[in-house]
């Protein structure tokens, strides 16, 4: 019977093995259920090269680029991530003697895992800022997820009523470009939009507060005094809970710093450390709200319908979404730790 495919090394040593046991062609090929044509040529290649593997010689065109070419490939895009592939083919060929096209470089690059990808866009971290984002993950590197559960986290967040994607592709001829179908509206500004406030613990969502007008110090207060305070001396009555806000001018205003000073009794403020967005896990719900936002299937058209779009979706966020977020803060203050106080994954 026939054989199809490689054989695996130990069914090449039993062809083998037969055939010097003295069996002949087709008493080895009954034998093993391989065809004669089969014993014959692996015991040919055996004999005579000494062959037991089926892994077969490489085929085809010789690549260009070798592992010696790859590495010096992989030490230009080390040196300047923005190179185009341009750029990247121009360099590579300085220097050697068969140079290689765009589309060489490009198979090359996809071979070694690279891929063109938008940058990852993240707070420029000063070197001051740094140290104390280092020193904020050290002092709570010990934390377990039982000791985040008593921080409340705030932060505000705006929303805009229309939305510009620079990613959105169209198919068009070349005479088209102003045909309206393949054009995109905007709007000054996003047609305006709604600044919220909220926070949330690991036991449940706080309010969510719209801001009608640029938020500054007042206007923090009357969010501090008629929001925070109940919410945290209902969530944490013995006194135990952390309140986190970031380090926006009117969190740190004199009338509220001295307004904490006089509740300091009942709850803490944790220290926050600046440009520290990504070890807010609050952050991960704006993108929620936003994503639902879009996914919705009739869009508002007025401000007023945002406001309760944003609203209802916020009330609809599940347990399990805002617990899982808290619970991956010992996660990212060992990524802070590994990173020296830098930019974080999350």
């Amino acid at each position: 019977m026939g054989k199809k495919g490689d054989l695996s090394n130990f069914e090449r040593g039993m062809v083998v093995g037969a055939r010097r046991a003295g069996l002949s062609i087709s008493q080895s090929a009954q034998l093993l259920g391989f065809s004669r044509t089969t014993i014959s040529r692996v015991y040919k290649e055996w004999c005579e090269k000494g062959k037991t593997s089926s892994i077969r010689q490489s085929c085809g065109r010789k690549c260009l680029v070798d592992a010696r070419g790859q590495r010096r490939m992989g030490r230009l895009i080390q040196a300047d991530r923005r190179a185009t592939l341009t750029e990247i083919t121009t360099r590579y060929n300085r220097g050697m003697q068969q140079s290689i096209c765009e589309a060489t470089t490009r198979t090359s690059l996809r071979r070694m895992g690279y891929n063109s990808r938008r940058p990852h866009r993240v707070p420029l971290i000063s070197t001051t800022n740094r140290k104390k984002r280092l020193q904020f993950a050290r002092a709570h590197q010990n934390w377990t997820v039982e000791d985040w559960k008593n921080v409340a986290w705030s932060d505000e967040s705006r929303f805009l009523l229309r939305h510009s994607n620079g990613r959105v592709r169209i198919w068009r001829k070349q005479n088209e470009n102003m045909d309206p179908s393949c054009l995109v509206t905007t709007v000054q500004a996003g047609g305006g939009g709604i600044m919220v406030w909220g926070m949330f613990s690991w036991h449940t969502l706080g309010p969510l507060v719209p801001i009608g007008h640029r938020l500054n110090a007042t206007g923090y207060l009357s969010i501090v005094s008629d929001h925070v305070h109940p919410f945290m001396i209902t969530m944490y009555p013995s006194s135990d809970g952390y309140f986190q806000q970031d380090n926006a001018p009117c969190h740190k205003a004199r009338i509220i710093s001295n307004w904490f000073l006089e509740h300091d009794n009942e709850f803490t403020v944790l220290k926050w450390p600046p440009q520290s967005p990504d070890l807010n896990p609050i952050e991960h719900l704006w993108d929620v709200v936003e994503r639902e936002l879009r996914a919705l299937d009739v869009h508002p058209t007025n401000l007023h319908q945002l406001q309760d779009a944003i609203l209802s979706i916020w009330a609809n966020i599940s347990k399990e979404c805002f617990q899982h977020l808290v619970e991956s803060m010992p996660r990212r203050i060992k990524a802070v730790l590994k990173e020296k106080g830098g930019q974080t994954p999350y």
